[in-house]
């Protein structure tokens, strides 16, 4: 067991919660709710940044910055967004403190703001309010920014990476001259997000559109990406809006057409956040730590010296140098750790803690044969390499070991997604089995409602692949076209 952590199947949430902190990921701060990212936990993180940021710029988007603060009078334009917001939002009143008669600090309340700001929960209102200024034609069309930042949220019930009151995300927020332009940016957006979490998070996913009450605040269409994590639950990885002209005629921004006329503009915005820290983590890990997908692991390879004095540290270290450089050559990210504060056995534990996916052990025996002990995370196999073979078997290793991730995700995924025609059938499923259920639903929010009252699943998504299906919902027994997708989420 990695550091002691508490088994998957004695209990999943505390599981999570020691392995969050015990790889060295992130922990809690001197405020509620928010978290300090850990060294380790940023830098997976700036993978994903940076793969993501590459991908959108492929698709045409450029990065902006926005204020953090945002007037309150802005949320009050569009009336479904601040209805959606208000009771998470930190609002700032005051501009400075004072020292009172006792010495006590005191906000100064001759310092009292003329209007209240909002800490963003989304940027849509101040993004809009700063189109307004930046759109007068067609040819200022299509717009198409994103911005990486942080957002306040303020939770009740907060979780390391899954729920936090403050965290880390992207939020694209683009304008179109037309409705289908538009929709086709929403629907692209979600092709990104499913393509990153798949071959790069090696994350199976299932793409549709959330129903009317699941809807993003001010969205006319919210396109998801849905996960499976290891205990049955879903989870949210990224959502696409397409938010018609709401945001536009909000914040009057038109433009002038080709033919002289003037029409509000088509819009969209869409994020990911640092919850997607938290479904990798839990797509993955096992008992003994994190397991990485080689393409976001900060270290791919490990180098663990096993020697006894000085001379023979030398004498490995210069044995492996090349190695070294061979691998980096390839682009291949490696660590050589030749501290002597800790045994190799440590060490060991700490990289498999940590989801390093490939180890090398070298010591002089090793060095006599011409051979090299390698180790992978997600078998927890070991086998003995040629020196000489050692680049290239590491090189398909970490191909192999990127597939087989998301392999086994799928094969999970698969075995976890059941139909249920009945609504007998659907709560022994979710109660017993977990995962995704699939099932007919008659479309109205007063049974998607009393389903989640009565078995607390909720309609993850409509999966735009399922294919059209008479039937009878499941709760109500009225007609259903189709069946929807049905979960315990996160």
């Amino acid at each position: 067991m990695g550091k002691n952590l508490t088994k998957r199947t004695e209990d999943y949430s505390k599981w999570y919660n020691e392995l969050v902190v015990k790889a060295d990921l992130a922990e809690n701060s001197g405020v509620r709710g928010m978290m300090v990212i850990k060294p380790y936990g940023f830098a997976i993180w700036e993978k994903m940044q940076a793969e993501l940021d590459r991908m959108f710029k492929e698709t045409g988007h450029e990065n902006a910055y926005f204020p953090l603060l945002i007037p309150k009078s802005y949320f009050s334009k569009e009336a479904s967004h601040v209805d959606g917001f208000a009771k998470e939002c930190a609002v700032v009143t005051h501009y400075r403190l004072k020292n009172d008669e006792n010495g006590k600090i005191v906000v100064d309340e001759k310092a009292k703001l003329e209007e209240e700001l909002i800490v963003r929960p989304t940027s849509e209102t101040i993004i809009w309010d700063t189109y307004k200024r930046w759109i007068q034609s067609y040819r200022d069309l299509p717009l198409l920014i994103n911005q990486w930042a942080n957002v306040v949220r303020w939770e009740m019930r907060t979780r390391l990476f899954l729920r936090t009151s403050e965290f880390l995300w992207q939020e694209g927020h683009t304008a179109h001259a037309t409705k289908s332009e538009a929709i086709t940016e929403a629907e692209q957006m979600q092709r990104v997000y499913a393509d990153f979490a798949e071959n790069f998070m090696a994350m199976p996913v299932i793409k549709g559109t959330k129903t009317d009450s699941e809807r993003f605040a001010g969205a006319l269409e919210t396109y998801t990406i849905e996960a499976l994590m290891q205990d049955g639950k879903a989870l949210q990885a990224g959502t696409s809006h397409f938010l018609g002209q709401n945001f536009a005629k909000a914040f009057d921004v038109k433009f002038a057409t080709k033919e002289g006329k003037k029409e509000y503009v088509w819009a969209t915005s869409w994020g990911v956040s640092t919850r997607l820290m938290g479904a990798l983590i839990m797509t993955h890990s096992d008992d003994f730590g994190l397991v990485l997908p080689p393409k976001l692991a900060p270290i791919q390879v490990v180098i663990v010296p096993i020697y006894k004095g000085e001379e023979q540290l030398n004498t490995i270290s210069e044995k492996v140098q090349p190695i070294i450089e061979s691998l980096r050559k390839k682009g291949i990210t490696v660590k050589f750790d030749n501290r002597d504060t800790h045994k190799p056995g440590w060490k060991f534990a700490e990289y498999e803690l940590k989801g390093v996916p490939l180890r090398i052990a070298i010591g002089p025996r090793d060095i006599e044969n011409g051979t090299i002990e390698l180790a992978r995370r997600d078998t927890l196999t070991k086998e003995i390499v040629k020196q000489k073979e050692l680049v290239s078997v590491i090189d398909k290793l970490l191909v192999e070991i990127q597939e087989s991730l998301l392999h086994k995700a799928m094969e999970f995924r698969k075995k976890h997604i059941t139909k249920a025609d009945t609504f007998d059938e659907f709560k022994e499923i979710l109660e017993n089995k977990g995962g995704f259920v699939l099932a007919h639903w008659d479309g109205s929010d007063e049974t998607e409602n009393k389903i989640k009252e009565l078995t607390k699943a909720t309609i993850r998504c409509i999966p735009l692949k399922e294919d059209s299906e008479e039937g009878s919902c499941i709760f109500s027994g009225k007609p259903s076209k189709r069946r929807v997708l049905f979960a315990k989420a996160y």
